[in-house]
């Protein structure tokens, strides 16, 4: 696919592919790279499809894996036959990630079902059991079991709809930021707890100010500035999810004052609720988060890391 022509649609048309590109056969490979980019933000799977085959081989793009699989994730997850079917060779044949034939029938025998009949002929050279696998390979796919329980309203369907749509942006498994709003405000976005913490993620006006949150009660900007607060606490910890949760709760200085969780009773018992729910204690990082908003008492530590090399994204 080539991204060749430029932002040539007005606003009223551009809106109508938004809302009705596949209707109109529209040949998304036509599109420049930033249309076919909002319209996958958008929820347009051929356009989620196509971006992502773009980034996997690299044309007209830089060629990213990680956030190929992560815009394959979002439509296989909504039910793309060709997603699903792609997410399946690449963990096939291990490209760009580690081999997995766990994985690799998962997602056949999901695009097979779907109706792909390349995928049905695929997943039977797969010498598994087609069973699900502990994880999807899908970070920006909500998975987590509580969900069921927890998230029941219509409310909060749409929320971690959401979240799905954010988490990708910020290179963060879409699990991890349900399990700190789970734990944060229950999915209660008119939350605001006795030290004026406000929304989903709970900001308290120092950290909105400092992420750039300008209105806390709008679902949208509370979750990006909770997301890059959270970004940034997986890069300044190396990964380490405790010691993030930690800081997110208590502030990142109390955990480098302790050297890891503080003894705390509520931040040890908030650490423990979300490992719990969230079931992992590494999350890939990069120390290019570190860039911004980044606290001046913190600089000399930072600079002290940077020297350190960032976890693998792919993880």
């Amino acid at each position: 696919m080539i991204f060749s022509l430029g932002r040539f649609f007005i606003a009223p048309l551009f809106l109508s592919l938004l809302l009705t590109g596949p209707a109109l056969g529209i040949n998304y490979a036509k599109l420049s790279l930033d249309q076919v980019t909002e319209m996958a933000r958008r929820g347009d799977q051929i356009a989620q499809v196509e971006l992502a085959t773009a980034l996997e081989h690299g044309e007209g793009v830089k060629r990213d894996m990680e956030l190929a699989i992560s815009w394959y994730c979002r439509a296989a997850g909504r039910g793309s036959a060709d997603a699903q079917r792609s997410l399946g060779w690449i963990y096939a044949n291990g490209k760009g990630v580690q081999k997995n034939d766990e994985l690799a029938a998962y997602w056949l025998n999901k695009a097979a079902r779907s109706g792909d009949e390349y995928a049905a002929r695929l997943v039977k050279r797969i010498a598994v059991n087609v069973a699900t696998p502990v994880t999807t390979g899908c970070p920006q796919v909500a998975s987590a079991s509580w969900l069921k329980s927890r998230c029941v309203k219509t409310t909060c369907r749409k929320i971690v709809t959401l979240v799905e749509k954010l988490a990708a942006d910020y290179r963060l498994d879409v699990n991890l930021v349900l399990a700190v709003i789970s734990a944060e405000s229950a999915f209660d976005p008119d939350a605001v707890s006795s030290r004026n913490a406000r929304g989903l993620m709970q900001l308290i006006p120092e950290t909105a100010e400092r992420f750039g949150v300008k209105n806390p009660w709008d679902r949208e900007e509370n979750l990006r500035g909770g997301m890059a607060y959270l970004r940034w606490l997986l890069a300044y910890f190396n990964g380490n999810v405790e010691h993030a949760l930690a800081g997110y709760n208590a502030g990142e200085n109390r955990v480098t004052q302790y050297n890891g969780v503080p003894p705390f009773a509520e931040t040890k018992a908030y650490v423990r609720r979300i490992i719990s729910d969230y079931g992992k204690r590494f999350h890939p990082f990069d120390k290019s988060w570190l860039t911004r908003s980044m606290p001046a008492a913190d600089h000399a530590v930072v600079q002290s890391e940077n020297s350190s090399k960032s976890g693998t994204l792919g993880g």
